[in-house]
């Protein structure tokens, strides 16, 4: 909305200050300034509010705003005076203003740095959070504004806004004066006003997605007069599903006598619905959804699936669809999830939603689905039900234009019927904001995540978010610090989610093996050493071992303290006649469930090789035939061992099978099963307890808001979980591998990393903030300017950060003087860009000993590279002997402030050694950053050598973090090299560019995306 002629020419309108807010019961509203324009909007606003609420704003009875009110409180000049709405459908729904006053109260300009703030909302919208909301927005513009505080008169009887206030978070005083309660209000955000905003954020949030999830009513706009067809399919959905809700057929083209469809009530409009709809699919060409939408807004649809194509995926004219398609959702209150998306689908009893294209709804389970993709969607949700996994939710966000990841982290976070989260995404729009997120919701559930896009460098069509610069290693490295399971693949994610949906979380990383094939337990001991797991040698069981044999085998290895996980390899029994009975794994199945079944908190999982039926009926666990007899005693296989023993001969092999029902006898009903099909998940009762994946107890069912592990009892004895089978040792041992990482992470993350209080002793931020501004001051450019060498030395040393410092050498006779300056031995180098830390090319002389060397080293390095002028030499004091570093910083737009470390040298570069944690930085973070690289064993006395002084390393580290925390506007930082010896660290090298800070999308005031 443009200002008038009439505001002043001097400030124009703030449209940066508009803003999409979730409200606290999920739905949607927009924030903006107010203006001349909004006269009408603000009479007819005031005129709904009630008496009562007009006296505790004014202090008086005030049943009607004069003209010169309307004049007052729609004229600003976005500084001094500053009013805000809060709209839905384009009305006012609440209002807030401040005016700047001086010591004594009065109107002020700046320097004034305190404002007078008031609040009004409408009776029927108070408490949806909306003036909480306002007291975000309208602090953050009063700092913009250079406001520092706010003073507030409130009604003792006024309790709603005194609480507002007090919850808010920021530091306040109070006091009682003339029959009024007098609030002043500190507008530096504090630890507590972020947890505030942030906790509100998560609650809205997370409801918002749940209305969508748990409707009481779903109309399917579009739904066709014929079978067949995107709305009818839905429909069609719905009703066999069992949905718990009441469902409605709406389309115009309905002939005027169509009473129902399918048995539902059909309809030409919503407004001939009786009753309010909560979800509307809207599954009609792209030109008719506005109209579409329009009729769920007037009459109050939550939230809408809007499954029709044309959109962003189509280039820039859908793009300019797609955002006007959120404007218009969001004008009304409502969410989106798509356009262009496959649908939505909640499990619950209570609700039984199937809203999507997916023709059979998923089992009821423990894992929480998103996905991007509607064809990854499909594929997830087929391999899912082929493995008999079942899903507590799943949502299909198609081009994810208003619901995305980030909503679904903070839905699935409160969920108590979500254990594990599985996400398939394109891209990360908040990057910052996700990996916060995914931290909070890792701390008590599993987060997996499949990243695609990954090397494009750019977003999928219809993604408008910022487009990072960092390396897809790095965005890999972030995930991990904030407890992220990253897999590669779809198939990955699946086997990953299901051992964590069904089984507890790992001790450590010791596995015990046991099975019937000495070659398939060889094959996993060594995918385990692969994976960074601790095998134990496999216990083969020989060829011959009878379920009974697999059952005390494995309740043994859960038995033993030696162990963390089991896995379990099977392959089929071999019959009289040396054929390989693929046949029926019930028995089996029935065994290894009974063996569990006594309570374990160790993880199992199976890998099996075409035994048919074993993963059906470990998903199912219902057989009641009798184990067979135990036959074979299991032995210890060396790793080195031979390969499987013939087992033709074995008793086994001759056993009586007229009363019990073998492998050999149901090969002979169902024939063998395809390797992919017999991947399906064992799944018996529910998820294990003791120490679940998710830290939610096996029953119960924890209050809303709390998080899942909150009510877990670590003294209960753990349940009997859902087994996962595997159809290769590989994917298996992978999946356990991120389990043990996970659970590792976990661990950790229960006592959280710190920053040293010793950093505050030795750092002058104030200083360093007089330089950059300083600095910052002699360069116009707005992409910022580098540092010279003593610039960069001045800015770092208040930090505490020691740069060795360097003598310009434009001539022997200079170099020289520096030498003699500085004391031998010293290093000759040249600075020239390129080849700068090249040392491969001859541009660095050590250890030069007197100057007759130094002469002799000058000249075969001119000799060599060119002339002084070209290669900049410089002479610098030699440092001890140690290994060389670079530690860096950098500012990426979308990710934020990014720390990283590695070894100097092509060999690290070129494979990409290199370890990435965002910043602030913790001493836990530190630590990890230098033991994280591959080659991080150099630094601890590798091959003999001595190690090196790594607490000096991670104090430095942290000293970097603190200054890019800081000073955003330090935008990137080289220290190179740093080189670490046993006693201390030497930083030869430092580059520091400053420039403008970009804005940041995580900080300031709740707000979605803008379109």
């Amino acid at each position: 909305m443009e200002p008038t002629p009439e505001q002043s020419p001097h400030h124009a309108y703030p449209d940066h200050w508009e803003a999409d807010v979730v409200l606290r019961d999920g739905g949607t509203a927009r924030i903006r300034p107010i203006t001349t324009d909004d006269a009408e909007r603000l009479v007819s606003f005031y005129e709904q509010v009630s008496d009562e609420s007009k006296y505790y704003r004014f202090f008086a009875p005030y049943p009607r705003l004069s003209d010169r009110d309307v004049h007052r409180f729609t004229h600003h000049d976005y500084v001094d005076r500053v009013g805000l709405a809060v709209t839905i459908g384009g009305e006012f729904i609440g209002t807030v203003r401040y005016d700047r006053i001086d010591d004594r109260g009065r109107p002020a300009s700046a320097p004034a740095d305190e404002a007078e703030v008031a609040f009004l909302v409408q009776d029927a919208h108070q408490g949806r959070g909306v003036a909480s909301a306002l007291l975000e927005h309208i602090a953050a513009v009063a700092r913009e504004r250079g406001i520092r505080r706010f003073a507030a008169e409130v009604l003792p009887a006024n309790n709603k806004m005194i609480k507002v206030f007090r919850d808010g978070g920021y530091t306040q005083r109070r006091s009682f004066e003339d029959g009024s309660v007098h609030l002043t209000l500190d507008l530096e955000p504090t630890e507590k006003s972020l947890a505030v905003q942030r906790g509100r954020e998560q609650r809205a949030e997370a409801r918002s997605v749940q209305r969508l999830l748990a409707p009481g009513s779903v109309a399917v706009i579009g739904t066709g007069r014929t079978p067949g067809g995107v709305g009818r399919t839905v429909l069609r959905n719905l009703l066999a599903a069992g949905y718990t809700g009441r469902t409605y057929a709406v389309n115009r083209a309905f002939d005027d006598g169509l009473a129902t469809l399918d048995g539902v009530p059909a309809h030409r409009s919503l407004g001939e619905i009786d009753e309010q709809v909560d979800l509307a699919v809207i599954a009609v060409p792209a030109h008719r959804v506005p109209e579409a939408v329009a009729d769920c807004g007037e009459h109050g649809v939550q939230g809408l699936v809007v499954l029709s194509a044309g959109y962003a995926e189509r280039g820039a004219e859908g793009r300019e669809l797609q955002r006007e398609l959120v404007r218009q959702a969001r004008s009304y209150g409502m969410r989106i999830i798509g356009p262009n998306a496959f649908g939505i689908i909640n499990t619950a009893e209570t609700v039984r939603l199937n809203a999507s294209l997916a023709p059979e709804s998923p089992a009821r389970g423990r894992i929480g689905l998103f996905t991007q993709s509607g064809a990854i969607g499909i594929a997830l949700l087929s391999g899912l039900h082929r493995r008999g996994a079942g899903l507590s939710s799943f949502i299909s966000a198609g081009n994810r234009a208003d619901v995305s990841g980030n909503d679904f982290l903070q839905y699935s976070f409160e969920d108590p019927d979500t254990d594990v989260a599985l996400l398939y995404l394109e891209s990360l729009g908040n990057p910052r904001k996700f990996t916060r997120l995914a931290r909070r919701t890792a701390a008590v559930k599993p987060v997996v995540v499949v990243k695609g896009a990954r090397h494009s460098g750019t977003n999928p069509p219809g993604h408008a978010v910022p487009v990072s610069r960092i390396p897809d290693t790095t965005v890999s490295a972030l995930m991990r610090q904030a407890g992220v399971i990253r897999v590669d693949t779809v198939t990955e994610m699946v086997d990953a989610g299901l051992l964590l949906a069904g089984q507890p979380l790992p001790a450590g990383p010791r596995v015990a093996i046991l099975g019937n094939s000495e070659s398939l337990g060889l094959l996993t001991y060594d995918a385990c050493l692969a994976e960074g797991l601790r095998p134990r040698p496999p216990v083969d069981l020989t060829t011959a071992a009878s379920p009974q044999d697999f059952r005390d085998a494995l309740a043994e290895a859960l038995a033993d303290g030696t162990c963390d996980a089991v896995i379990v390899t099977a392959i089929p029994w071999v019959g009289e006649n040396g054929e390989a009975e693929t046949g029926d794994g019930q028995v089996l199945a029935e065994a290894l469930t009974k063996a569990v079944a006594g309570g374990s908190a160790k993880p199992v999982a199976v890998v099996h090789v075409e035994i048919g039926g074993l993963a059906e009926a470990l998903a199912a666990a219902s057989s009641t035939a009798a184990p067979r007899p135990r036959t074979a005693a299991p032995r210890t296989v060396s790793p080195e061992a031979g390969a499987d023993r013939a087992a033709a001969t074995a008793p086994e092999a001759t056993n009586d099978r007229a009363g019990t029902t073998t492998p050999a006898t149901a090969a002979a009903r169902t024939g063998p099963t395809a390797p992919e099909t017999a991947t399906a998940t064992a799944a018996l009762g529910t998820p294990a307890s003791g120490t679940p994946a998710s830290g939610t107890p096996a029953s119960g069912t924890p209050a809303s808001g709390t998080p899942a592990d909150a009510t877990a009892d670590p003294e209960t004895p753990p349940r009997p979980g859902r087994i996962p089978a595997y159809p290769a040792a590989e994917r298996a041992v992978r999946a356990l591998a991120e389990a043990v990482k996970y659970a590792q992470w976990r661990r950790q993350a229960a006592v959280p990393g710190k920053i040293p209080e010793f950093l505050d002793d030795t750092i002058d931020e104030a200083g360093a903030a007089a330089l950059i501004e300083a600095q910052l001051a002699t360069a116009p450019d707005p992409r910022g300017r580098p540092l010279t060498h003593d610039e960069a030395r001045e800015l770092l040393g208040r930090y505490g950060i020691d740069v060795r410092p360097t003598l310009p050498a434009p001539d022997p006779e200079a170099a020289v003087a520096a030498a003699a300056r500085l004391g031998y031995p010293v290093a000759l180098k040249t600075t020239a860009p390129h080849l700068r830390h090249r040392a491969d090319l001859g541009g660095v002389r050590l250890d030069v000993a007197d100057e007759e060397a130094l002469r002799r080293a000058y000249g075969e390095l001119t000799d060599l590279l060119g002339k002084p002028a070209e290669l900049l030499p410089v002479v610098q004091a030699m440092a001890p002997r140690g290994v060389d570093t670079v530690v860096r910083a950098s500012i990426d737009a979308a990710a934020g402030a990014i720390l990283s470390f590695g070894l100097a040298g092509a060999p690290s570069e070129l494979l990409g050694d290199t370890a990435h944690r965002l910043v602030p930085a913790t001493d836990r973070d530190a630590a990890e950053l230098i033991r994280s690289i591959r080659a991080a064993p150099v630094l601890f006395g590798w091959r003999g050598s001595a190690p090196v002084d790594t607490a000096a390393l991670e104090e430095l580290l942290l000293r970097l973090s603190r200054l890019v925390d800081d000073h955003p506007e330090v935008v990137s930082v080289a220290l190179e090299p740093v080189v670490v010896a046993p006693q201390g660290l030497t930083v030869l090298g430092a580059s520091v560019r400053l420039a403008p800070p970009p804005a940041r999308s995580d900080v300031g005031p709740r707000r979605l995306p803008n379109y």
